[in-house]
């Protein structure tokens, strides 16, 4: 995935998904680009296809019609894994292993993909203390964390391997305001980090979407809408 002389980092072009079994169209033919320093927002009832598009975007789920770029290149199924180093996506409710938050951090450092990637637990703890955290969130067990506190450290999960693009599928709809203010101050420490950074931010919540975003699309029916570029 070589550079090119572009300021576009994600972008699909007529990408559509359909229901596998009934036929039906969960996301409608899009078009849609994410360039460095974007903040963009994409809101709309539960069940309009927020989700579909953003899982469309990890390349977690195929296309049915359509591509996704990154920088302007299509993306070899070879490919894929060194896509994903680039554009994180965040679950809403992340999947936590046993032991500890610091044996969570250091897991994505025993994939291939990280191979030339070591765990820094300084590295860690500022992004832990973003978020408000004290010192010893690392020690703690993972299976002793709040919804909160698993979101942050999902989020420093991701955070610590420097991706520059970030998905964030409604990361914060069953926290409590204060984590998910946690949350929010965790990624704009992100994005404020670096100027190339961009992030798309899925919300059933408009004035979440006001705080965390200066782009503003909204989701129906599968039909992405608003700004779209």
């Amino acid at each position: 995935m070589q550079d090119v002389t572009s300021t576009e980092l994600v972008a699909a072009h007529g990408v559509v998904r359909r229901d596998a079994v009934r036929g039906t169209e969960l996301l409608h033919p899009t078009n849609f680009a994410l360039d460095t320093g974007q903040r963009a927002a994409i809101t709309g009832p539960s069940g309009s296809g927020k989700s579909v598009f953003l899982r469309t975007l990890a390349l977690l789920d195929a296309c049915d019609e359509g591509h996704v770029t990154w920088r302007g290149e299509r993306i070899a199924r070879a490919r894929v894994p060194a896509y994903r180093r680039r554009v994180a996506y965040i679950a809403q409710r992340p999947a936590m292993l046993d032991g500890t938050v610091e044996d969570n951090l250091r897991y994505p450092f025993s994939l291939k993909t990280y191979h030339d990637a070591h765990f820094d637990r300084n590295t860690a703890m500022r992004l832990a203390q973003a978020a408000g955290r004290g010192a010893d969130f690392l020690d703690k067990l993972a299976s002793e964390l709040s919804g909160g506190e698993a979101q942050i450290a999902a989020l420093v999960r991701v955070l610590q391997l420097s991706p520059d693009v970030l998905l964030l599928d409604e990361p914060t709809a069953s926290l409590d305001p204060a984590s998910a203010r946690s949350i929010e101050a965790l990624v704009s420490a992100w994005f404020d980090a670096d100027p190339e950074h961009a992030c798309i931010w899925v919300s059933h919540d408009p004035e979440q979407a006001k705080r965390v975003a200066t782009r503003h699309l909204t989701m129906n029916a599968g039909v992405l809408g608003g700004d779209t570029r």
